[in-house]
């Protein structure tokens, strides 16, 4: 049974929109997500609006091609976009997204108490999930600031494409978990009967934790929690606005994948969680799609060609000439070995000007019980080299391989199809190099609006 195809993601019209405000780049680890989220910045700079790109990426690889030295959690200029709009990118910097929140939040005293915090500096730098929700705080500091009618998201890098998702629920249970709970009692009730409060309502666990943590982190632990008592409902507040603007109508994701069974199965995971939780997706970009300018040339007749190169490369021309593999006409010279005399002016045996025994002109074939002996040129034009059939035989095989990569990523593709027809697709070609200027990320953008062929 033949697939339909599937709808084409217009990229285009939803840059344009001037109802989109947000744009998130979601998926898999390593499949593209900064450099897509990178190129759409561009082209709709470029195409009049006034856009920041927020990347999660370490790697710097978006400051590169921007032409910036670095990013950090500031939004930055972007110098030599085209047309009447504008470019920022900033990279999420989740230390200091953290601090800001602290300082905005809290009374200077306070503020200080917690920047000073050792538990606080650990929870900052790295406690799971901070870098998925402190992306989720910058979008929304951002979309405050309604400076950008655009914002592009990369999403975190991670081992699961739902934690940026997650990430707000995540921290919701954290501070509301029973352990929390249990560190603000003694700031609630205070002074020594606090701590003896602390202590019988700890007294379960203080032994085990002690060992492991030590006194002094459960000290730490408890003074972080009494100076943020205040601050936890603030948090709460600002993670559910922030899930309510994702879910909002200005909102499209793009879910981004490779053609491999693991990215598109993860993908797919993803397009059905946004669906349940009712956010908009706008479509899937397939990133790294193989090509090939010789598709008509199967897998099997190439092996089969190879294999007759390998075996008899003085019949190979022309077995490769009955099955239109090669070109056999003007323009070869020094492909069939050392006899190429009239070759190169298309006298091949008359084949390029159309003189095959007179047939072609019209005229009717001398009669003969047998078939005279054809020219010494020509009999030579069927000879191959045995260096030249081990290179022939090389290309082809590696033409085969290409075509069982296209082969197993078409399978793959059409597998996404068939349990989500309605998602809308954008393929993007697979490059020959990484993308480290604004032009190549034009030309990833042109590829992702269907303006131009393959690469």
């Amino acid at each position: 049974m033949t697939l339909d195809p599937a709808p084409a993601l217009e990229v285009d019209p939803l840059l344009d929109d001037p109802a989109t405000r947000i744009i998130v780049c979601c998926g898999a680890g390593g499949v593209g997500k900064t450099t897509t989220a990178a190129a759409l910045g561009v082209r709709a700079a470029e195409r009049g609006r006034k856009v920041v790109v927020l990347t999660i990426d370490p790697a710097r690889r978006l400051a590169q091609s921007m032409g910036i030295d670095q990013l950090d959690n500031v939004p930055r200029r972007v110098d030599g976009i085209k047309g009447d709009g504008e470019l920022h990118a900033m990279m999420l910097d989740m230390k200091r997204t953290f601090d800001d929140i602290v300082e905005a939040h809290a009374d200077p005293e306070r503020a200080r108490a917690i920047l000073g915090n050792p538990f606080y500096q650990s929870l900052s730098a790295g406690f799971a999930g901070t870098q998925e929700y402190m992306a989720m705080e910058k979008l929304g500091q951002l979309r405050a600031r309604d400076e950008w009618d655009l914002i592009v998201v990369d999403t975190p890098p991670s081992r699961s494409a739902l934690d940026f998702l997650d990430a707000p629920k995540r921290l919701g249970s954290f501070l509301d978990g029973t352990f929390i709970k249990l560190l603000m009692a003694p700031a609630k009730v205070g002074g020594r009967a606090g701590m003896k409060f602390l202590n019988v309502g700890m007294s379960m666990m203080t032994g085990t934790l002690g060992k492991l943590l030590g006194g002094q982190l459960l000290r730490d632990v408890q003074t972080f929690v009494a100076a943020m008592d205040t601050m936890f409902g603030g948090f709460r507040t600002r993670a559910d606005a922030t899930y309510r603007l994702l879910q909002a109508p200005g909102t499209a994701f793009l879910v981004v994948a490779a053609p491999e069974r693991d990215a598109l199965r993860e993908a797919a995971y993803f397009v059905e969680r946004l669906a349940a939780e009712e956010m908009p997706l706008a479509g899937l970009v397939l990133n790294r799609v193989h090509g090939s300018g010789a598709a008509r040339l199967s897998a099997e007749r190439a092996l089969a060609a190879a294999e007759v190169l390998d075996g008899e490369p003085a019949d190979a021309a022309e077995n490769l000439d009955e099955s239109r593999i090669v070109d056999q006409g003007h323009g070869k010279t020094g492909l069939r070995g050392g006899h190429d005399t009239g070759h190169d002016t298309g006298q091949d045996n008359g084949h390029d000007t159309g003189q095959d025994d007179g047939h072609a002109a019209g005229r009717p074939a001398a009669a003969s019980p047998e078939p005279s002996p054809p020219p010494a040129s020509s009999a030579s034009s069927a000879e191959v080299s045995p260096a030249v059939a081990q290179v022939t035989a090389g290309l082809l095989r590696l033409h085969a391989e290409r075509m069982q990569v296209l082969a197993r990523e078409r399978r793959t593709r059409d597998r996404f199809a068939a349990l989500h027809p309605e998602v809308a697709v954008a393929e993007v070609a697979a490059l020959p190099g990484d993308v480290h200027d604004l032009a190549g990320l034009r030309a990833i953008g042109d590829r992702l609006a269907g303006t131009k062929g393959t690469l």
